[in-house]
């Protein structure tokens, strides 16, 4: 293989091998602690603009299941159709698959959708690094290569993964759910069909008031939520209705913010399958799927939202709810994808509200 380089802002230099498609890459640079699920994770939209560094030091063993299979224009296997990240950083990958649904290797994957590689790297110290320094900016190239770094955290990136017209699935259900597309997985419109309910799919910045439905569903995405602003203001006019509202992730942040909250960086995010939430006022915790670098800053809730969870391991926001209205929103993913399904029932408790 060929030789290539993991180059991080701060000048720190990791030397390791290429794999997947050759080509530099640039963006921030994080890491997710999941052991399995890595096709779910680099097909999730909430990856765009970020060099993904996998913590397990074996990526690929399982393969990937053909990215053909799809029911109507929503892909079965994947989250999206395509890879969102950058890049990708592992210590080791496994050119071979060993599962028999697995129709080509990681490799074949990357090379397929043209996302580069590094393997062959020390993944502990680069995550001691980000832990102990925060997300930074990285880049994967060639030594002979100079490629300049990216920083996604100053660009709009949900207007480059949202759809770019509306869409609607007939579930032939008595409800409709409008979930805005800011880089919504697919499993979150998988679950809502599997329940006979109709979908209303519309753009972010797509303004949705003439259409009819019955709750409104705020999907996740990736970058700084405050650079969302014609979504933001949207959804300050739907806060004067009485219709459900269901925030995950992104859509958390957005509906925080609509409600005259605020969000801030976090030092390095999280990013995995295994975040332990609390739900506020009792001991009860929930492990959950998560994926962001953006938090909701709960010192700054007005009067009429309350928190609803709190993360065990930094004490971060993980829920709101309103205090008088059907409005309701978790920083995690209910839907899961790769993950536990634990917080399966908020999507359920959002639908039962239609």
């Amino acid at each position: 293989m060929k030789k290539t380089r993991l180059v991080l802002q701060n000048g720190l230099i990791f030397e390791g091998e290429a794999f997947g498609y050759e080509k530099p890459a640039s963006g921030e640079l994080i890491f997710n602690t999941g052991m399995v699920g890595y096709a779910e994770t680099l097909s999730d939209p909430s990856y765009k603009g970020q060099i993904l560094v996998f913590t397990y030091p074996l990526i690929g063993n399982y393969g990937i299941f053909s990215d053909q299979q799809q029911k109507g224009d929503i892909p079965i296997n994947f989250e999206s159709e395509k890879i969102h990240v950058a890049g990708v950083v592992v210590n080791s990958f496994s050119e071979d698959y060993y599962h028999y649904q697995a129709k080509m290797s990681f490799d074949s994957w990357l090379k397929k959708l043209k996302i580069p590689a590094i393997t062959g790297v020390d993944t502990r110290a680069i995550t001691l690094n980000i832990s102990n320094s925060g997300s930074r900016l990285a880049k994967i190239e060639s030594e002979e290569e100079n490629y300049p770094f990216f920083d996604p955290n100053k660009e709009n990136l949900v207007k480059e993964v949202s759809i770019k017209a509306p869409k609607f699935y007939d579930a032939h259900g008595d409800k409709t759910v409008l979930i805005v597309d800011t880089g919504m997985k697919s499993n979150i419109l998988r679950y809502v069909l599997s329940k006979k309910i109709n979908v209303q799919r519309v753009p972010w910045n797509y303004d949705f008031k003439h259409l009819k439905f019955d709750g409104i569903l705020l999907g996740n995405g990736p970058g700084n939520p405050e650079l969302i602003k014609e979504t933001i203001a949207i959804l300050q006019t739907q806060l004067t209705q009485e219709k459900p509202i269901l925030g995950i992730c992104l859509g958390h942040q957005l509906l925080a913010i609509a409600g005259g909250a605020s969000t801030y960086k976090m030092k390095f995010g999280h990013h995995s399958q295994n975040q332990p939430c609390v739900l506020v006022g009792t001991k009860r915790v929930f492990i959950t799927s998560q994926n962001h670098g953006f938090a909701v800053d709960e010192s700054s809730f007005t009067d009429d939202w309350q928190p609803w969870f709190f993360n065990a391991n930094d004490g971060s926001n993980e829920g709101m709810r309103h205090k008088s209205k059907p409005f309701f929103s978790v920083q995690f993913h209910p839907e899961a994808s790769p993950g536990p399904t634990d917080t399966n029932f908020i999507l359920d408790e959002f639908l039962a509200l239609l």
